[in-house]
């Protein structure tokens, strides 16, 4: 009867904390546990990044944007991250994935990860 109620808990925060956010041209990915957005992002290169929005505040991280490279059109290689931000709330932690994401599509991934350090 835990097993149930835990499962059910597990769900409830995974609808809970999910934004929708539209970003054109991105391929939706299905999303994990504590995730508020995920995505496959294509650069003008053809290169295919994951961005991936999820709370940490568990860890005291606060609500984390990553970039993961993507290979093979289906494996996310999380060991390997590319860049890394922490916001205080899920609003300004969206808005951090909406930039990041187009900054991918415009080729500025560089300049973009520059600009926040």
């Amino acid at each position: 009867m835990a097993k149930n109620t835990s499962q059910s808990n597990s769900q409830e925060l995974t609808k809970t904390q999910t934004r929708e956010v539209e970003i054109p041209n991105t391929l939706p990915m299905r999303l994990q546990a504590l995730d508020l957005a995920r995505q496959t992002v294509i650069a003008p290169d053809e290169k295919r990044f994951v961005v991936a929005t999820f709370d940490d505040t568990r860890l005291g991280r606060g609500y984390v944007t990553a970039v993961y490279p993507q290979q093979s059109g289906y494996l996310t290689l999380v060991r390997l991250v590319i860049g890394e931000f922490s916001s205080a709330t899920p609003d300004e932690a969206m808005q951090r994935h909406t930039a990041l994401a187009q900054a991918i599509q415009q080729g500025k991934l560089n300049e973009f990860l520059k600009s926040l350090r």
